[in-house]
């Protein structure tokens, strides 16, 4: 399937992690250790070297095949790192999100998905403006992350291009995996600028974040 001049799979593996996210952009590191995804990740560098991140759905991420959310992330191996035990340390870098059509039947000890990315092609356009964002999210996340006690590079953050920043500030900060499915399931980037000061006010005032239904 072809979307907005990019490539992309119609069908592919997913790695159901609950508690993980992958956005557009973002870069996401993980360890693989378990055969099915060691096998996965080698299966997946000899054909398109994509997987497809999604989380399972509350509750049941202890059953072996848990039902899964609609919505994931696609994402391109940009790293690859073979272990002295036989891990691997990789990489992934979203590309664009997408709808679980179906899940397939296969031979594979991994789940494969057929899916669908007309609804997020806007994922591989050129970011959009968010005036006054910035200035709305630095003062809440200095006094979030010194609340954590986290230490920052606040130069380095202050000069940062501000998609990248509310990427990956959505990616890596703490918040509940149904949190998290809200960010990817968000429109655009002003949605998730939006959700994320959201989620830091209600942090600061002391509110449980449970994040909207799905």
């Amino acid at each position: 399937m072809s979307v907005a001049g990019e490539t992309l799979p119609d069908h592919f593996p997913v790695f159901p992690l609950r508690g993980a996210l992958l956005l557009p952009g973002g870069n996401l590191p993980l360890r693989i250790f378990e055969p099915r995804y060691l096998v996965m990740v080698r299966d997946a560098m000899r054909t398109a070297e994509v997987i497809g991140m999604v989380q399972p759905r509350p509750h049941e991420e202890r059953e072996e095949m848990p039902e899964l959310y609609r919505t994931g992330c696609l994402g391109r191996i940009t790293r690859l790192e073979e272990q002295e035990d036989g891990r691997y340390a990789i990489t992934l870098t979203g590309m664009c999100r997408f709808d679980v059509l179906e899940e397939l039947p296969t031979t594979t000890p991994y789940r494969q998905v057929r899916a669908d990315f007309a609804r997020w092609r806007h994922d591989l356009a050129p970011a959009e403006p968010l005036d006054g964002v910035r200035a709305r999210l630095m003062p809440r996340l200095r006094t979030y992350l010194e609340t954590l006690g986290i230490e920052a590079r606040w130069s380095g953050l202050e000069a940062a291009p501000l998609p990248a920043l509310i990427t990956t500030l959505a990616m890596v900060l703490p918040f509940a995996p149904d949190e998290k499915q809200a960010f990817l399931e968000a429109r655009g980037l002003a949605d998730q600028a939006e959700l994320l000061i959201t989620l830091l006010e209600m942090a600061l005032a002391g509110q449980p974040g449970d994040g909207p239904p799905h």
